[in-house]
Formats: C-alpha cells, sequence, structure tokens
C-alpha cells in the first residue's frame, strides 16, 4: 500500500534545535526521527513511500534517495504549511489506490501498523489519561463515528494517533475549507470517510508525538533500549562497558572510561579518559567527551565537545557546541516540580522531574559556567567565565 509520510513542517517548537536542522532529521538512536517511521511502515507492507517534504527539504531527500530498503521512495512537496490536508494534498498526485498517511515526527509500534495497514479503511488510536488535550476518538464498538478536538467532556479515552488507512476514493475529498485554526485539516478528510464506510480503530499500543525537545528525549530512551551491545569502534582496555552500549566503528573510548548503557556512542566520537557516561546517553557522530566529565540521559548532536571537568544531565547539545571546562548543568528543581522550558515564548511544563538544558548549534559556555534547569542557550549563544545562567539565552 502506498504510504504518505508528512515530513515538511519547521518543527517551531523544537528551536533552536530546528533552526539548522529539519524535524525529521533530528537523532533518534542510530537514525533519524522520521526514518523510524519510514521502516515501520515498510515493516507493515508498505509498497511506495512518499515524503511529503518543505522545510530543509535537501536533507530528507539525501538521507533516502529514491529507494530505502528496496522500496521506491519519492517526494511531494509541501510549498506552504497549510495544515495536514493539505499536504496530503501535495501528494495526491502519485496515489493510484488506498493509501496510508503517517506523521513523520511520530513514533508507532510496528505491530500497529502492521494493523492498521491490514484493517484499512482504519484509524491509529492511544488510551490517554487526559483526552481533552488531544483529538478524540468517538467509538461505537471497534468502529470509528467521529472525531472531536480536544473536548471538554470527552467520550472516549482514545486520541487520535495521526496514523491512517484511507480507500483509494479519498483521494477526491483532500481538498477541504479552512478550519477555525486558519488550516486544512487531515481529521475533516476522516469525517468524510467516517460518513461513506466502516472505519476500524485500531490500538497503536505505544505511540509518542515528538513535538518539544523534551520528547525527543523520550524518543531516545525508547530507541536506544532497543538496540543490542555491539563494540565495533577502538575501546581502551581498562575501559568498563555495561549493559546494551553501542560503540560504532571509527569511535574511540579512552582509558578509564565507564559506560553504562543503553548507550550509543557513533563513528568518530570519542570519549575519556575517565569520562561517565550513563543511562540513555546518545554520542552524535564525531562529539567529544572528555577527562572527568560526565554525561547522563543526554543526546550531543555531531562534533558537540564536553571536554574539561563537567557534568551535563537530560541535556541535548546541538551540533558543534562547546561546553568551557566546569560546564556544569542543573537537571532538578529545589522543590522537586517538573522543569519547566520556553516553547514558542510560553514558559511551559515538561513534565519531567529531571530535565536540564537545550542548546543551539555552535552554543559555547566560558569556563565554570552554571546552567539552571530549564535554561535555553539558542544558536550561536556565549556565555562568560564563571556566569550562572538561569533565563534563556536567544
Amino acid at each position: 500500500m502506498q504510504t504518505v509520510i508528512l515530513a515538511a513542517g519547521q518543527g517551531t517548537r523544537m528551536r533552536p534545535l530546528t533552526e539548522t536542522l529539519p524535524k525529521p532529521m533530528l537523532p533518534v538512536a542510530d537514525r533519524p526521527l522520521v526514518a523510524h517511521t519510514v521502516e515501520a511502515a515498510i515493516s507493515a507492507g508498505a509498497s511506495e513511500i512518499i515524503l511529503v517534504v518543505g522545510y530543509e527539504a535537501q536533507a530528507v531527500r539525501e538521507y533516502f534517495g529514491d529507494r530505502y530498503q528496496d522500496v521506491p521512495v519519492s517526494y511531494a512537496v509541501q510549498e506552504q504549511q497549510l495544515g495536514t490536508a493539505d499536504a496530503v494534498a501535495a501528494a495526491s498526485d502519485h496515489l493510484t489506490g488506498p493509501f496510508v498517511v503517517l506523521n513523520g515526527d511520530n513514533l508507532y509500534d510496528p505491530g500497529a501498523l502492521e494493523a492498521l495497514f491490514a484493517n484499512a479503511p482504519a484509524i491509529g488510536a492511544i488510551e490517554v489519561d487526559q483526552p481533552q488535550n488531544y483529538g478524540v476518538l468517538e467509538t461505537d464498538g471497534g468502529t470509528v463515528t467521529g472525531i472531536v478536538e480536544k473536548p471538554t467532556e470527552p467520550p472516549t479515552n482514545l486520541a487520535n494517533a495521526g496514523a491512517y488507512a484511507f480507500p483509494a476514493v479519498a483521494k477526491k475529498w483532500l481538498d477541504v475549507p479552512e478550519s477555525k485554526r486558519g488550516e486544512h485539516e487531515i481529521t475533516d478528510v476522516v469525517s468524510r470517510v467516517i460518513e461513506e464506510t466502516t472505519v476500524t480503530v485500531v490500538d497503536c499500543q505505544r505511540w509518542l508525538d515528538v513535538g518539544r525537545p523534551w520528547e525527543l528525549l523520550e524518543a531516545n530512551e525508547w530507541k536506544l533500549a532497543d538496540l543490542s551491545r555491539r563494540l565495533d569502534g577502538e575501546i581502551a582496555e581498562d575501559a568498563t562497558i555495561q549493559g546494551d552500549v553501542v560503540v560504532e566503528s571509527g569511535a574511540t573510548v579512552k582509558s578509564g572510561v565507564v559506560i553504562e548503557g543503553p548507550a550509543l556512542i557513533r563513528s568518530g566520537a570519542s570519549v575519556g579518559p575517565n569520562a561517565y557516561i550513563r543511562g540513555h546517553t546518545f554520542v552524535g557522530q564525531n562529539a567529544s567527551v572528555g577527562h572527568a566529565v560526565e554525561i547522563k540521559n543526554s543526546l550531543l548532536f555531531p562534533e558537540a565537545a564536553v571536554n574539561h571537568l563537567s557534568y551535563v544531565g537530560d541535556s541535548i547539545l546541538g551540533a558543534e557546541t562547546n561546553f568551557g571546562a566546569g560546564t556544569t548543568v542543573a537537571n532538578l528543581r529545589h522543590d522537586d516540580k517538573p522543569v519547566r522550558m520556553t516553547v514558542k515564548g510560553e514558559r511551559v511544563s515538561t513534565g519531567r522531574r529531571k530535565f536540564g538544558v537545550v542548546v543551539g548549534d555552535g552554543a559555547k559556555t566560558g569556563i565554570n559556567t552554571s546552567l539552571n534547569a530549564g535554561v535555553v542557550l539558542g544558536t550561536g549563544a556565549r556565555t562568560k567565565p564563571g556566569e550562572v545562567v538561569t533565563r534563556d539565552k536567544i
């Protein structure tokens, strides 16, 4: 079945990480975020992948090419971000029969996608504790009878997981009017399909919408835990490697290093001497973790450097960042409440008791910098030696 994967958005809630890299290409374990969706779709039976691209489209094209895992890949360009139905409409010239639509910034349970393909027409759903925050499915047994957006009195606790298997006729219903939000919504297409045919509910079991930085951490926690131990790089005899750790060929782990999995050390990266890596940590290509540095549950993008006497916990460091000696990240509030972070100008809860900092590409800290929990350093930001940063530096 043809599968349309939406990967055109700018990812503004993920800034500053998406100022130079499209959100679908952010790293999740050993591949970009959208690659997990593509591979799950192929495993479920996709006959062709149609990627809808827009912002920084070339990065997506270069990664996937015209074939991926021996499945043809084609591209449709969404010129303006006018909504999800508009994105699928951009791919309509490619569609020749029944088709699946998936969000390229969502992680899906592969088994659930198999069920979605097998039960078309179908919609993926996930049980949630606070359905009023989601688009919620109205159901009758195992059949969808409607979708209500963020209802005050939810009819069920089944949230729309952004996974749809449409009949071929749905192609002609993609031209829907603007919603109250000023967008062309895929849920309006779904409503038309529900009126015309029986639509099955598919339990997604496990699903994650990766829209904000702490969700990128969660995505890596999920996918790093799926890795199997593999030590292909150069590892010192007295280094200690525990659990499911992957050290790729071309990576170096020096004397005195301790790595507790799950963790991934990518090609060209260097760790140590005497460094400590633990729990769901990703060290990207050509990144550097130096002497007496501890990294916990964090992402270091390619060529990030934390080289001397530093602590980084529950954080995301963009490409080519450089932490000066003695830089320390706080990842816990004294009142033990969830850490808050600025998203699109608004201070919001991450929902996480432990969360550190988000650092844009090319940012640098002076020696002995202290970064408070929830701080954002923008692309190219700088701190002074000994500075205590309690507010965002954009």
